[in-house]
């Protein structure tokens, strides 16, 4: 049991009074095994899930460094740079900054596209000390010299995998070589496909490796059921079963398309059930509006692609519905590990039809458990699997398979080749973000 407590890692006063505030009183295994190394200027390579508090682990040893008031020359170039996968992730970062440094004289602000650019640009000519960013607006703006990279003193890349799966590598090099070189770097990614771990090479100097599993797996605090069902009309009359059970309060319903999403949602509040969709395709207003009125407790189920399966941290969901079963096993865990957070229990309820017998054999083989059946056994048939679709499914980013891993430019969210460069050309890759 971890018996160090924040007031015994060195951090400054105005970090600690912060963290008393919030009630946060010991560091999580991540942040007691990485502060240290990383106050002390070492390069750091965490293998890390969400729910394991590396925010706080990257959070508070840049702010611990900024203690002090900066020199009022070069005050327009950011002295921390944080890159993240999504929209979403990168507010949520921004957030947990904002609340580590409410006691101190720090500016910051969140770069995202989907939105309009001029109060980010205005934060930027006002001067910064932190910026959190997803990487094409921020390239978008670093191409037209609206934000100078080379005071750049501390960079952490968050969700590298993430990164890669979404096809934002070429983005993240193209920021990475716009940086200065004598900087401390860290990059997180919750597993190390080899893209990633050529990238940490390249990016990290001696870097200090942390590998931390959240407190308990899913196996362990997760009740995990399976219903098959036909093709055709079987997973709807399973959604109906399903919410006839008052205790499925708080839900996250995940499928593998943006199209499916919105059907759903469509679906389920023509049953009855309040829901909200959150994809790549829908404005950044109405991604956090659905997300506010989940948070609130105004909508029942949250319908989501795979965006929302790493980084958003929701409280409360009791249940989680894989109403496709996702084509790489460790989504899967991504996807339910959204409910029994921070020691709390939870449920996952899986659908699978005849086409999708393959991806529940190989999330049990990852699993090294079978998933208890609800219900009657397989239904007909097994078929193929579907076309195989990148996470979040659609026309967008994340979605019609994985061209940019074949050489292809990454595609936009009408399924059209990237532009480069201009106005517009910065804003496209974001909106699938």
């Amino acid at each position: 049991m971890n018996s160090i407590e924040f007031s015994d890692l060195g951090l400054s006063d105005p970090i600690l009074r912060a963290l008393a505030a919030r009630n946060h009183v010991t560091p999580t295994p991540i942040q007691a095994e990485a502060i240290p190394g990383l106050m002390q200027g070492r390069d750091m390579l965490g293998i890390a899930q969400t729910g394991t508090g590396k925010t706080g682990a990257f959070a508070l040893p840049v702010l611990h460094k900024f203690r002090n008031p900066r020199p009022k020359e070069n005050i327009r170039r950011p002295r921390a740079l944080v890159l993240a996968p999504t929209r979403e992730l990168a507010i949520q970062i921004g957030e947990e900054f904002e609340a580590y440094a409410a006691q101190m004289k720090l500016r910051q602000t969140v770069i995202f596209g989907g939105v309009k650019e001029n109060r980010q640009i205005s934060a930027l000519k006002r001067g910064l000390d932190i910026v959190i960013a997803t990487p094409g607006r921020l390239l978008d703006l670093h191409g037209r010299n609206l934000v100078d990279l080379s005071g750049v003193e501390y960079f952490v890349l968050d969700e590298a995998d993430r990164m890669l799966d979404m096809g934002f590598v070429r983005d993240v090099r193209k920021i990475v070589a716009a940086l200065p070189e004598d900087r401390q770097s860290l990059l997180f990614s919750a597993t190390m496909p080899n893209e990633i771990a050529k990238l940490s090479k390249q990016m990290l100097r001696d870097p200090l490796r942390v590998e931390v599993t959240p407190q308990a797996t899913p196996v362990e605090r997760i009740e995990q059921t399976v219903r098959h069902v036909s093709a055709g009309g079987g997973k709807t009359q399973a959604l109906r079963d399903v919410f006839a059970d008052p205790d499925l309060s708080r839900v996250i319903l995940f499928t593998r398309t943006k199209h499916r999403a919105n059907r759903v949602a469509e679906q389920l509040e023509k049953m009855g059930v309040p829901a909200a969709a959150i994809h790549g395709n829908k404005s950044q207003a109405a991604r956090q509006k659905a997300l506010k009125r989940f948070r609130a407790g105004n909508c029942r189920v949250l319908v989501a692609t795979d965006i929302a399966a790493r980084g958003i941290d929701i409280d409360g969901v009791t249940h989680v519905i894989n109403f496709e079963l996702p084509n790489e096993p460790e989504s899967y865990v991504h996807r339910i590990g959204r409910t029994a957070r921070a020691g709390a229990s939870g449920v996952a309820i899986a659908f699978c039809d005849p086409s999708e017998r393959k991806y529940l054999r190989d999330i049990e083989k990852l699993l090294k458990m079978s998933l208890t059946m609800v219900g009657d056994g397989p239904k007909g048939e097994e078929t193929a699997p579907p076309k195989r679709q990148g996470r979040g499914g659609g026309k967008g980013r994340g979605g019609k398979g994985s061209g940019h891993r074949h050489g292809h430019k990454p595609a936009n969210a009408n399924g059209k080749p990237r532009r480069r460069g201009g106005k517009r050309g910065g804003r496209n890759p974001q909106k699938a973000a």
